[in-house]
């Protein structure tokens, strides 16, 4: 066992360091594994030595925060703390589940609202979306692919990590020949960029989603309108990608300037190209492994999250025999398990 102390002369330091009833010590004693208590304007922590130390660095850093700040917030504690869990690359406590919800959990403006990975998979993904600057996700329909990706990216333009937020969309129909849509180019292209549109809507006030548009902060965008783009501090993502090409693919990935983060999402058993088509996802998720800063997430059925029935309902077409036009992307079915590689393996 070993012990470190923290010494803090002001007392009403101790009682913002520690929260109010002792909720952030909690936290910090669940997330390490470590003993924290408080006599005489003194923090004693007493745990493995691992642990200690490291619990002793957070304590330091939130103290620095809230002198610099005047406060503490849950908020502040809950991110120091997935900083902590990123620099150590485990986790020294047998709490592991809870503390991977709290680095996991996405904080948005919206009336202090916090989006929270419902499972296993979604955790991954978030993490992995966090760590790496480029992230290819595939799954399920209602698996969080696209919720999780709009989510990260408003927390970080709230954080001011980013200047832009730029949501793509391939325009291609499910299975469907609409014809010419009515109205100008916006009204055309709106249900195509409808799903990143509710998303965004979900997590800010819809007079701040028109503001950010209307001063070209979050921007949506058809596909074929990246061409010639580079897009520098801007969180970049590009929805249904089953439905590129490989050249759009390309195309879309070279986009990326300095200081910004892509994350492309698709659903393989689900491509909407015309036979004999290669679908851009399938091609780079084989093409760009390997690559140090790319990390590769697959959710299953287990991750959907939308109603019950969903579940189920996938499951059954994924049973189901496949046709010509399924047996297309049967094979991509097969290693539909959590991966993940972003520098090197980070979960195993």
């Amino acid at each position: 066992m070993s012990e470190a102390n923290i010494n803090l002369s002001d007392p009403a330091a101790v009682l913002t360091l520690l929260g109010p009833q002792d909720q952030y010590a909690r936290l910090i004693r669940e997330h390490f594994g470590v003993a924290i208590t408080h006599r005489d304007g003194k923090l004693k922590i007493i745990g493995e030595e691992e642990a200690v130390r490291r619990a002793t660095q957070l304590l330091e850093e939130l103290q620095q925060r809230s002198e610099t700040a005047g406060q503490l917030t849950l908020e502040d504690v809950e991110h120091a703390l997935g900083g902590a869990q990123n620099r150590s690359g485990a986790l020294a406590t047998t709490t592991a589940g809870h503390a991977d919800k709290t680095a996991s959990r996405i904080h948005l403006p919206h009336q202090q609202r916090s989006v929270h990975p419902k499972s296993e998979g979604q955790s991954l993904y978030v993490e992995t979306m966090r760590r790496s600057d480029v992230t290819l996700c595939r799954g399920p329909a209602g698996s969080g692919k696209t919720y999780l990706a709009v989510a990260l990216a408003v927390e970080s333009l709230k954080r001011q990590l980013l200047r832009k937020i730029v949501l793509v969309r391939p325009a291609v129909e499910a299975g469907e020949n609409l014809g010419f849509l009515p109205g100008d180019l916006q009204a055309k292209l709106n249900p195509y960029m409808r799903p990143l549109l509710d998303a965004l809507n979900d997590m800010l006030d819809f007079d701040q989603v028109k503001y950010l548009m209307e001063n070209d902060v979050i921007e949506v965008i058809p596909l074929a309108y990246m061409r010639g783009r580079t897009l520098n501090d801007a969180f970049i993502i590009l929805d249904e990608a089953q439905n590129t090409t490989s050249a759009q693919m390309k195309m879309f990935l070279t986009r990326m300037g300095e200081g910004s983060k892509i994350v492309v999402t698709g659903d393989d058993t689900q491509v909407d190209l015309p036979a004999g088509i290669v679908s851009g996802l399938r091609d780079a998720w084989q093409r760009l492994q390997g690559i140090s800063g790319i990390g590769f997430v697959s959710l299953q059925t287990r991750d959907i999250v939308r109603h019950a029935l969903v579940q189920k309902i996938v499951a059954a077409y994924e049973k189901s025999p496949q046709t010509s036009r399924g047996n297309q992307t049967s094979s991509l079915q097969d290693d539909h398990s959590h991966t993940h590689q972003a520098e090197g393996p980070v979960a195993e």
